[in-house]
């Protein structure tokens, strides 16, 4: 165990790519719920990753500011280029050099990738789609800091903080009400323009990164506050479980209706509710009385180090394995074995060959976000 990581967020880092994983094999590999109800919800691994982002990129931003460093854009934009581009293009190339053995069918057009712009418009079934999230979070990395930094400039630090994130709650909230009243109902004849313009979209989705950002304002700037939380860690993870649960609950039942199309409060403020659920497991994590802290799960840790890769591929590893283990009509329980097997190798190997090289040259050559600031040290690595 890294002694900068937390066992708590790594648990919950390797739920969120089981969750994804779970989901696209559903849909990519055996096309039915292999992992029952898991299968169904398991989308929603994404809206973990993004709370998990909004704070621990938040927390390196804030905890640096409270320190009185000043902040150099350059470095954190070569910093987060360094950790998501080098793995990201590798994969993309393999999409773009072998289409067939990736996935079957031709990517989208390079620009959108190279641009971070792929999730605009994303119709579902395209080869790399997965990649819709790595775009938003990159969109997140470049917005973030400039609009830290803007409210940093303008006086009461705190409420000025708290009511941006409430408008930008707000407007996240208001979009999907609109988008939904166009796209979410099959009486509009546009219900194939839902996910183009709902789910894979940067304005339905942007909000989910706010509830891990508060946590990270309450964490350094509510120090008393954040005492007391962590020193109900049980408590806490006891509420984020059930708030997990309740959502998870309408999730399955009532995220799609036949005939029907998208309920309005599941598109309109069922995101919002995911994401503030996950919040507090995220937040629970991080008091060393919570059991996310306290339990460690055989293989979560090196699980949750690999993930970004396997995210990246797991699903052209579950499409080429599916065709060669065809032949050989394996059980399904053999088949699942191998493949998740097979995602987590290939992972791997991508984290020691690719991820950690450019992770160590990043350290070496950008150790700060901050100006004039010995190497930071007090987040754990995003």
């Amino acid at each position: 165990m890294h002694p900068h990581r937390s066992n708590g967020l790594d648990n919950l880092r390797a739920l969120a790519i089981a969750l994804v994983f779970m989901y696209h094999y559903m849909v990519f590999v055996s096309g039915e719920p292999t992992f029952g109800w898991a299968s169904s919800v398991g989308w929603v691994g994404v809206d973990l990753f993004f709370v998990l982002s909004g704070y621990l990129i938040g927390n390196q931003l804030f905890s640096g500011f409270v320190a009185k460093r000043e902040l150099s854009l350059s470095r954190f934009y070569a910093r987060r280029a360094l950790r998501t581009w080098p793995v990201f293009w590798l994969v993309l190339a393999a999409y773009f050099i072998f289409p067939t053995a990736m996935g079957g069918k031709p990517p989208p057009a390079l620009w959108k990738f190279l641009t971070f712009t792929q999730n605009y418009q994303l119709q579902p079934g395209t080869a790399f789609s997965h990649a819709w999230s790595l775009c938003i979070e990159e969109q997140f990395y470049l917005v973030l800091p400039l609009v830290v930094l803007l409210v940093m400039k303008l006086g009461s630090r705190r409420l000025q903080a708290w009511l941006l994130l409430l408008a930008l709650l707000a407007i996240g909230i208001g979009a999907r009400w609109v988008l939904w009243n166009a796209y979410g109902l099959e009486s509009t004849g546009k219900i194939d323009s839902y996910y183009p313009n709902v789910y894979y979209a940067t304005l339905g989705r942007f909000d989910e990164f706010l509830p891990g950002i508060a946590i990270a304002l309450v964490k350094n700037y509510h120090p008393l506050l954040w005492q007391r939380l962590m020193a109900r860690g049980t408590a806490l993870f006891g509420v984020g479980l059930l708030a997990t649960v309740a959502v998870l609950y309408g999730v399955f039942n009532h995220y799609y209706i036949d005939d029907y199309g998208y309920p309005f409060f599941m598109s309109v403020f069922g995101y919002s509710c995911v994401a503030g659920a996950f919040s507090l497991l995220v937040a629970s994590a991080l008091s060393p009385h919570s059991p996310l802290q306290r339990i460690r799960i055989p293989g979560a840790y090196s699980v949750a180090l690999w993930s970004y890769s396997i995210y990246l591929t797991h699903k052209p590893v579950g499409f080429m394995l599916k065709g060669y283990l065809a032949p050989y009509a394996l059980s399904q329980p053999v088949q699942v074995l191998l493949i998740t097997a097979a995602s987590i190798a290939v992972g791997a190997v991508l984290y020691r060959l690719v991820e950690l090289p450019f992770m160590q040259l990043r350290d070496r050559g950008v150790p700060s976000l901050f100006r004039s600031a010995p190497a930071y040290r007090h987040a754990q690595k995003a």
